[in-house]
Parts: structure tokens; C-alpha cells; sequence
């Protein structure tokens, strides 16, 4: 059995931001794109979400039904909250969970964000592919997609896919 693969599927401004600083997304819906720019394409790969608490407050409060109910949902918080229908709290280690998540049959993994939790899983060498969408907005300040760190991570270019205004680019991440 082929192990699954944890993959950071993302869109971003041109100058590395998800968000603002105030996790607004606007930026994102005033450009212009084709169809669902590849989104529906790379859900039918996965069956696994892992994200973060600011992530899923986003999502609740924006969105009338929670999106990803028919997924696995893990939901990385420092405060307890009680596990609902749709989704798995956790503080659990982030090594920890991508084993026992990666060991188990299935579907590829979604890490969604935000910056913190994927700077954690990149740090920790296991997030196997990234895929980021790169909008034509420079937003100046904002949350940064990735986080400053100490580490080093290389990555190998596997396809560029374009969507109108979106440029889709597909990595592996090399391991060590």
C-alpha cells in the first residue's frame, strides 16, 4: 500500500501573503479566475483536513454550512473545544498525528493552513508536496504564508498550471 502523501494546497498574493492582517480575503475574489482554479480537481484527492483554529473560526463564520463535512477534519487549537460531528480538535504533536494519519489507508492529506500550523509541519520534514496558488495582488503587510524560520527546505518544480489571472505551482518537497 502506497503511504499518503501530506499536501499544502494554498493561494497566496504575489508577494507571500494569505491574508491580511486582519484575515480578510477579499484580494483573492477580485481576481479573475477559470472555473474553480483547479480547487475541485485536487478535493477529489484527498479525504483527510488538517487546519488550524484561526482557519476554522474563518470558515465558520463565513460560511453557511461547514464546507468540508463529507472530509476527515482535524483542527489544531491551544484551547480545548468539544469535538463535533464535522471535525477532530487536537493539539496533538504535529509528528505525531501526520504518522498515524499517513500510515492509515486513504486518500491524501490536505494541510490548509494557517502559516503557524504549516510552518510546524514544514519544519518537521513532513509535508510531502505544496502546491500554491499565486494571485496577481501585492497586498504590501499581511499574514505571511510561510513563517521566518531557521530551517531549510528544498523544493522540485513537478508543473505549472495556469488559470486566467491564478498561476498554479505544483513542488515536491525533497527530503533529506
Amino acid at each position: 500500500m502506497e503511504q499518503r502523501k501530506l499536501v499544502l494546497f494554498i493561494a497566496s498574493t504575489l508577494d507571500g501573503y494569505i491574508a491580511t492582517k486582519d484575515h480578510n480575503l477579499d484580494w483573492l475574489f477580485k481576481v479573475e479566475g477559470e472555473g474553480d482554479n483547479g480547487t475541485s480537481e485536487f478535493y477529489n484527492t484527498i479525504d483527510t483536513i488538517i487546519m488550524g483554529r484561526t482557519t476554522y473560526d474563518w470558515i465558520v463564520e463565513h460560511e453557511e454550512v461547514f464546507t468540508y463535512k463529507d472530509k476527515e477534519c482535524y483542527i489544531y487549537s491551544r484551547t480545548v473545544k468539544k469535538d463535533d460531528k464535522y471535525v477532530t480538535f487536537t493539539s496533538e504533536d504535529v509528528s505525531e498525528l501526520s504518522k498515524k494519519l499517513k500510515n492509515k489507508g486513504g486518500k491524501n492529506i490536505w494541510l490548509m493552513g494557517g502559516s503557524q500550523l504549516i510552518s510546524s509541519f514544514i519544519k518537521e520534514k513532513l509535508v510531502d508536496e505544496i502546491i500554491v496558488t499565486i494571485a496577481p495582488v501585492l497586498l504590501g503587510d499581511g499574514i505571511s504564508l510561510f513563517k521566518k524560520n531557521d530551517f531549510e527546505t528544498l523544493l522540485r518544480l513537478k508543473s505549472i498550471n495556469r488559470f486566467n489571472q491564478f498561476v498554479e505551482l505544483r513542488y515536491d518537497v525533497l527530503k533529506d
